[in-house]
């Protein structure tokens, strides 16, 4: 169903709002690459941290926990962050947030044992629930009615084109310089982003919250739009929590992958996804985004369980450049909604909420997911991840099953 007629009703923009939109919209760019470097900090660590684990004698079990020990952290303080920021603006928790990820990103270098590291991935994710849940606020913020697809199309754009370079540098630097290599260069890399920000970018409209009757998490939590779209955003990142623990392992240890062509097999396959994500973005603001997200999520997972069939790079590469036909729907379509539930509740809160259901699924996937490895094998573990995929999907298509069509009377987004 198109989407067109009910955006096309909105009335005369208040022109205090537009100004402050452009604003923002100068300060895009900034938001944009503060978010591609911590991504790509992030992701020059993805092929080799479970390799990693693992040298140091971590069992499958204990690799999940090592993975799932950054979400908990970021789980449990990002609601706070989020409130904080609606009243008190985004730009401090954002400079804040950077230079406390790239500083614990050097402590990855001395950790010796799997305790010491999950010690590191602890206080990281702490520092990093300052990062990405705020500045997916900040472009919410910024986003006009019935673009949220669009401008969130481009802030994943960026989000994942660093995810997906990422990979390549780690994975590169791991095989001719070491990991300690790639760590110094995760580091280095997200305290780039804080300078950009903390030089160029201007503040966001500082005090949101303060403008609007405050709204309480229980009155949140009867809001079946955002608990279906907690319930998804968990149960997705469960999978995607296991998977991603574990296809550097299936990869590497199966197939007999070096590191590089790991880096290469996940960079892959999130390039092709950020770059689409500018284009498939703007399906979500023409259609339904209620059936975009259930059906792109349901191919996605499906191709997912077919994974261990892989026999060799090439088989495994394949199969991932298909899923990306899912994942390229979902991902816009999923923060475009959220940017909806922002408009509702305080853009930063209730993107922090939803946040947090993301770090729940990703410290629970990984864990969940190193107890089926050690239980049956690594294969199963992408089995079991579709099928949790698939039961958020349901999950998410029950409770917005009496959804109306997002309002589009205008406004300023802001």
């Amino acid at each position: 169903m198109s989407r067109n007629a009910s955006a096309s009703a909105s009335p005369t923009p208040d022109p205090e709002a537009a100004q402050k939109r452009q604003r923002l919209v100068r300060g895009f760019p900034v938001v944009a690459f503060s978010t591609f470097a911590a991504m790509l900090g992030l992701g020059v660590v993805a092929p080799i941290l479970p390799l990693y684990a693992r040298d140091m004698g971590a069992t499958g079990l204990w690799i999940g926990i090592i993975f799932g020990s950054y979400s908990v952290s970021r789980a449990a303080l990002m609601p706070f962050f989020g409130w904080l920021s609606d009243r008190r603006g985004r730009k401090f928790f954002l400079s804040i947030g950077l230079i406390a990820c790239g500083i614990v990103s050097f402590g990855y270098i001395f950790a010796s044992d799997p305790i010491l590291l999950t010690l590191v991935r602890i206080l990281h994710g702490a520092a990093s629930a300052m990062v990405i849940p705020i500045a997916n606020a900040w472009v919410g913020e910024m986003a006009p009615l019935g673009e949220e697809g669009k401008w969130m199309g481009y802030f994943n754009t960026a989000f994942f084109v660093g995810f997906g370079v990422g990979p390549i540098i780690g994975g590169t630097l791991a095989d001719h310089l070491g990991m300690s290599a790639s760590f110094t260069a995760m580091g280095t890399i997200t305290l780039l982003g804080f300078f950009a920000v903390a030089i160029f970018l201007p503040e966001s409209q500082r005090g949101q919250a303060k403008k609007k009757a405050r709204v309480s998490f229980r009155e949140m939590g009867k809001s079946d739009p955002l608990k279906g779209l907690f319930a998804y955003r968990m149960m997705f990142e469960l999978c995607m929590g296991a998977f991603m623990a574990f296809l550097p392992i299936f990869a590497g240890v199966q197939l007999g992958i070096d590191p590089t062509f790991i880096g290469l097999l996940v960079a892959m396959n999130l390039l092709l996804t950020s770059f689409l994500q500018m284009y498939t973005g703007r399906l979500a603001d023409r259609f339904d985004r209620r059936l975009m997200l259930i059906g792109g999520s349901a191919f996605n997972f499906l191709i997912l369980a077919i994974i261990p069939l892989a026999g060799n790079f090439w088989h495994l590469m394949v199969i991932m450049l298909i899923r990306v036909a899912g994942a390229t729907i979902t991902m816009p379509t999923l923060a475009a909604l959220t940017v909806e539930e922002g408009r509702k509740f305080g853009m930063g809160t209730a993107t922090a909420i939803l946040a947090t259901a993301t770090s729940i699924g990703m410290a629970l996937g990984p864990i969940l997911g190193g107890a089926v490895n050690d239980a049956s094998s690594v294969s199963t573990v992408f089995i079991f991840s579709a099928v949790m995929g698939m039961l958020g999907t349901g999950t998410y298509a029950w409770f917005s099953r009496k959804r109306n069509q997002p309002p589009a009377q205008g406004g300023t987004g802001l």
